[in-house]
């Protein structure tokens, strides 16, 4: 099953994620599981997270660049390392903006998988960008909220124009 990608100006975008229960792990969870990484890719996506198909959880799913896709649930994010790196980046619920975003090199994050196995694993370069602009996802951030400045001004006209459509859709 493929989702609707919900787009700037959604209001479950602006909310913090909730934790997914040890309860909640099970055959229908593990399809929803799928389904995002389905919507994921048909959207020509490399990472997705469950507020943008409106499920306020703390889960994401990603594709390192490689192939390997990872079922992230209830992560946590640690930098480890104050050297970072800066990325053009985009979004699917912010379609046609792409903007550079300065975020830490390596990262430590831990997370359950979907069978609720704690995860470990110290990540860098592309694949800590895909998992920190997800992370932000959880945490009601978006990129456009990291970029510098005088990126956002020549953005946010872009932005009402994207908000307006949304809302014109939600009425």
């Amino acid at each position: 099953m493929v989702y609707e990608i919900k787009k700037y100006g959604e209001a479950v975008l602006k909310e913090v994620a909730k934790e997914v229960e040890l309860s909640e792990f099970n055959d229908e969870f593990r399809k929803f599981l799928d389904d995002m990484v389905e919507t994921m890719y048909v959207t020509d996506g490399i990472g997705l997270a469950a507020p943008q198909i409106g499920v306020s959880k703390r889960i994401f799913v990603c594709d390192d660049g490689e192939g390997v896709v990872r079922k992230v649930i209830n992560p946590v994010i640690t930098p480890l390392t104050t050297d970072t790196q800066e990325f053009e980046e985009g979004c699917l619920s912010v379609p046609g903006i792409f903007k550079k975003v300065e975020r830490p090199k390596k990262i430590h994050i831990k997370y359950l998988n979907e069978n609720a196995e704690i995860i470990e694993e110290e990540v860098d370069e592309f694949l800590a960008v895909v998992m920190q602009h997800e992370f932000d996802h959880l945490e009601g951030i978006l990129f456009v909220e990291r970029v510098s400045p005088m990126a956002k001004r020549m953005i946010a006209k872009k932005l009402q124009i994207i908000k307006k459509e949304t809302l014109k859709g939600i009425e």
